[in-house]
């Protein structure tokens, strides 16, 4: 698995925070980056890439010494945001789930306080229950259950509402009737460490959530809509894509969601979250799809493509959730929201989902195989650095800017095309590749087989090098 890129005095308790800036590399030679890529504490910037995933090992930071909400110490890593990619940070929660108080403004210069209004970054929208901080990091799960059964999801659409066609004058009654077909298949899902939603997508008893809701969980019970409770198993993850899959026993009839094509979806569409925020079980939010194929970075653990931006209100305890249309169709799993690093206040009307076909492809096969087996997201197979003019002067790079390749997996897709390690690449099929992130937007669109074409510095020779890339590498626990 990945290094951690946080730093905190609680192996049990990650809090992290964004600063303005982010420091340069200052002279770490390739050999170096290579050695100490298991010493978290070294300062690079050492990313992993493939078509929709890169992990982000280690950055370069402008620390500050802070309190999270429970008064306990930590030291918040600042990360590079960019304007189609941004990168998710995981704040301690207060009681009753709030964020933690904001600072106080300070004095800032027009250059400082520039970059500040665009240091946006991103929230798990896990609820942590009423006194429980974030938790974060990888961890064993539960051991996963299987089934042979290789079907496609079963439903049962038994006691589900008549939603009627929308009309001018009948918005309202329309809304009503989504809401009360889909509330009872979104549950409440509760582990040792806190709480979340989730999604009934089949009536043998499979849930979909987040991962991070059920990460480390010790236990995890499901609470539906008529207040019953049931103890659920985990039955596969993918950190990847920040999925899971539980499994319940069935004693009634259960209500499914009715997932949708999330390809159909259009700017400006009515939307309706449904979850538990805070803790506040069976709550509904309103709102539109503000945006199309956000790429977002939760951390190191996962880069989530093509989400679904909403102004719906989304909270803690809504990840895991249903975001749903006015057809009564599961088209998102809320599972982030933007937050002010300023102020460390929530920017309101800024969330995010997985679109509702990555979910059902994900989860088809966790039910199937009890793992995923086949991404469907394509990787060039290298791990790369971002370069400066320091980083160029000592390693004798002939440019600047774009990305130096650090190590190049054996048998993958650069590998195979010759990429070498010290080659600097500066274009993807034209575009150019200023930094990591940039990289990794580049490759997000590609399919799995599809050949690109890399522009690359090898010492002083530029050349061009046609890759045909491969298949991103599950991240099953």
């Amino acid at each position: 698995m990945p290094d951690e890129n946080m730093t905190t005095n609680d192996p049990n308790y990650d809090n992290t925070t964004m600063d303005d800036s982010v420091r340069q590399d200052t002279g770490t030679t390739v050999s170096q980056v290579v050695a100490e890529e298991r010493q978290p504490e070294q300062p690079y910037e050492h990313m992993t890439f493939a078509n929709n995933d890169y992990t982000r090992v280690e950055t370069y930071a402008k620390h500050l010494s802070q309190e999270d909400a429970h008064g306990r110490s930590y030291t918040p890593t600042a990360y590079p945001i960019t304007d189609q990619h941004q990168t998710v940070r995981q704040p301690g929660m207060g009681p009753y789930g709030q964020a933690p108080a904001p600072r106080p403004p300070e004095r800032k210069g027009p250059r400082t306080a520039a970059i500040a209004l665009l240091a946006v970054v991103l929230l798990l929208v896990f609820g942590t229950g009423l006194f429980a901080g974030w938790q974060y990091g990888r961890t064993s799960t539960l051991p996963a259950q299987t089934t042979t059964e290789k079907k496609g999801l079963q439903s049962d659409n038994n006691g589900q509402v008549t939603i009627p066609s929308l009309t001018d004058n009948n918005i309202q009654t329309v809304r009503e009737a989504v809401i009360a077909s889909v509330q009872p298949a979104v549950v409440q899902i509760t582990t040792d460490s806190g709480l979340g939603s989730g999604i009934v997508i089949d009536k043998r008893g499979y849930i979909v959530t987040n991962y991070h809701v059920v990460e480390k969980a010790k236990s995890l019970s499901v609470k539906f809509l008529d207040g019953s409770q049931k103890s659920a198993t985990l039955v596969g993850t993918d950190a990847t894509d920040d999925l899971a899959v539980l499994k319940i026993t069935p004693t009634t009839s259960l209500t499914t969601a009715n997932l949708g094509d999330s390809s159909t979806l259009k700017v400006g569409q009515e939307v309706l979250a449904i979850g538990n925020p805070l803790g506040n079980s069976n709550t509904v939010t309103q709102g539109i799809i503000s945006a199309l194929g956000r790429n977002v970075s939760e951390d190191s653990t996962a880069t989530l493509p093509n989400t679904i931006q909403t102004d719906a209100p989304i909270n803690p305890g809504n990840s895991g959730g249903a975001l749903v249309d006015l057809t009564g169709k599961v088209i998102g799993m809320p599972t982030l929201v933007a937050i002010n690093s300023e102020y460390n206040t929530p920017a309101n009307g800024v969330g995010y989902a997985i679109p509702s076909n990555r979910v059902k492809f994900i989860a088809q096969q966790i039910i199937n195989d009890g793992k995923v087996t086949h991404t469907g997201r394509a990787a060039l197979n290298v791990t790369v650095q971002g370069i400066n003019a320091n980083v160029a002067q000592t390693n004798g790079l002939a440019v600047s800017q774009g990305v130096l390749v650090v190590q190049v997996t054996p048998g993958g897709s650069a590998d195979k095309a010759g990429i070498q390690v010290n080659d600097v690449i500066v274009q993807v099929d034209g575009k150019a590749v200023t930094d990591a992130s940039t990289l990794s937007d580049a490759l997000l669109s590609k399919d799995v087989g599809q050949q690109v074409s890399l522009k690359i510095y090898r010492g002083n020779q530029q050349m061009t090098i046609n890759v045909t890339l491969g298949e991103l590498q599950a991240q099953n626990s």
